[in-house]
């Protein structure tokens, strides 16, 4: 799928893309040359410099995720706690059925999913765009029910909450054995006895305070696994 046109402000090459890059390549270190890796497998210590933007979500029916964890760049963008919402939340309404597709396609695929998004205008509400990486995850039962993601936006969040529309999608193949182009030398955790996120407290409805190490810290990380 291509773009619609529109101009967007790139994501620069600092925090936010790293943040991208790191949870790309820390998904393609997992797989090990498999299709996809599984969702027990992924340990926060791996994409800690990253945790802000990341976020687990399950497929609920198809075309449809809602989260299961989210990083605290997330609940800003939409000005509250955005755990147990479907995905589709940060979508305007037109772009919803294009996210569907694309969700969809990265369950049923298997692919993974790069979308370039612009927010939508108004009041109190200043020029934003937005990256978002869509990666397909194994349950213990070994369906594709889970992606891992990572949403970073680029300006000012401004008034929340912020819809974005879709001006491009970029969808890749998954083949066994070989790689998806995000080849990396990052180590794994050593430490294989603590796999997964797990689901945090409900947190209150109100935009984080504080610095992104603060933030990071509220994002409570903890051994259980929601399967």
């Amino acid at each position: 799928m291509t773009g619609d046109g529109g101009s967007v402000t790139p994501i620069h090459p600092g925090a936010q893309g790293r943040a991208l890059a790191l949870v790309r390549a820390y998904w393609e270190a997992l797989r090990r040359g498999r299709l996809v890796p599984a969702r027990a497998e992924v340990d926060p210590r791996g994409i800690e410099q990253a945790l802000e933007y990341a976020f687990i979500a399950e497929r609920i029916a198809p075309g449809m995720a809602r989260f299961r964890l989210a990083g605290m760049h997330l609940n800003d963008l939409m000005g509250m706690e955005v755990r147990g919402m479907p995905l589709s939340t940060f979508a305007a309404p037109e772009s919803r059925k294009r996210l569907s597709d694309a969700l969809e396609a990265v369950f049923q695929g298997p692919e993974i999913a790069e979308l370039t998004l612009l927010a939508e205008p108004g009041i109190g509400k200043p020029p934003l765009s937005a990256k978002l990486l869509i990666l397909p995850l194994k349950s213990d039962l070994g369906d594709i029910n889970r992606v891992m993601g990572c949403l970073v936006s680029d300006g000012q969040i401004g008034r929340s909450p912020r819809r974005f529309n879709i001006s491009d999608v970029r969808m890749s193949a998954i083949v066994a054995g070989q790689p998806t182009g995000a080849e990396s030398a990052l180590p794994l955790p050593a430490a294989r006895h603590q796999p997964g996120f797990a689901e945090p407290a409900p947190a209150p409805l109100a935009t984080p305070q504080g610095s992104p190490e603060a933030r990071r810290a509220m994002l409570r990380l903890v051994a259980k696994n929601d399967g």
